[in-house]
């Protein structure tokens, strides 16, 4: 029995049908194990997601017999390509910031958003920390290269910008920043090539190469907020049932297992735990001052 199969059949009515029957109304024979082949989806992923969501994706589809068409790049970038699209059948953010501004811009049913997994945001360095970076304040030495992901259009860079505001720490590190990069992808590449000293990222940069990135936690008190990845319905999807199997699968114990490997935190509890403090607020919304725009 796959997965999908022993959610329920009560939970999504295409997979009622093929738990109930094998047979369709015209007489063709259905395939039980693979209830949506010759089917296909677009999602539009931010790409805080991407190495896990890539498996994920290929998980799915070999269970389901669905074709998914993913676009990666920063949450911002793939909000405006589906608006501009006018279709998309899963929108797939690195954060609730951007989920929310899809909510507003009605381009999301919003009652189908689940939180798929949860980020903490942390210094990501080369491996073996050559500069010896130790925590925020280190990031304003004179000729440290830091590098951020562009907080207008990306999760991570707005969450960087945050940070630094909070803790007082703006401007020193400023002048350090000599690159934006365009997504949370490129961000973590920055580090792995060693074309930066240090970047502004998230936590699990680290598990996507651990021969190239190495983690700096910030203290818990210096965490502004725990993000999340959230996941919703486009309200202009062509195949809604599809889409929302796909996010059923997100949250199924083998889709997070598959996140849990990646190193994704899979509870607020578990993110607190680790690296933030009881009070940390999850997810919500951080409006970027004018003067980074």
């Amino acid at each position: 029995m796959t997965i999908l199969r022993s959610l329920g059949c009560a939970l999504l009515p295409a997979l009622a049908l093929a738990c109930s029957t094998s047979e369709s109304s015209t007489g063709k024979a259905v395939d039980l194990e693979r209830p949506f082949a010759g089917k296909k989806i677009e999602v539009f992923v931010g790409a805080a997601s991407k190495p896990a969501t890539e498996e994920v994706v290929a998980a799915f589809s070999a269970r389901t017999g669905a074709r998914v068409e993913a676009q990666y790049g920063g949450s911002g970038k793939m909000l405006s390509a589906m608006k501009l699209a006018g279709r998309g059948d899963v929108y797939f953010p690195g954060s609730s910031d951007y989920m929310e501004l899809a909510k507003q811009e009605g381009l999301v049913v919003p009652d189908t958003e689940v939180r798929v997994v949860y980020l903490v945001p942390a210094i990501n360095v080369p491996r073996g920390n050559p500069k010896q970076v130790t925590g925020l304040a280190d990031l304003g030495r004179p000729g440290l290269r830091v590098g951020i992901a562009r907080p207008d259009t990306v999760c991570v860079g707005l969450y960087a910008v945050e940070l630094m505001e909070a803790t007082g720490t703006a401007a020193a590190i400023r002048p350090n920043i000599v690159t934006h990069a365009d997504s949370c992808e490129k961000t973590a590449q920055l580090v792995a090539l060693r074309s930066v000293d240090a970047v502004l990222g998230w936590e699990v940069f680290e598990h996507w190469d651990k021969d190239a990135i190495e983690t700096i936690y910030l203290p818990r008190e210096q965490v502004t907020r725990i993000g999340y990845i959230p996941a919703a319905v486009g309200a202009k999807a062509r195949q809604p049932e599809l889409a929302r199997a796909f996010i059923a699968f997100l949250m199924s114990e083998d889709g997070q297992a598959i996140y849990k490997k990646w190193g994704y935190l899979t509870s607020p509890d578990e993110a607190r735990a680790r690296h933030a403090l009881p009070t940390t607020p999850v997810g919500g919304e951080w409006t970027l001052p004018p003067a980074w725009r």
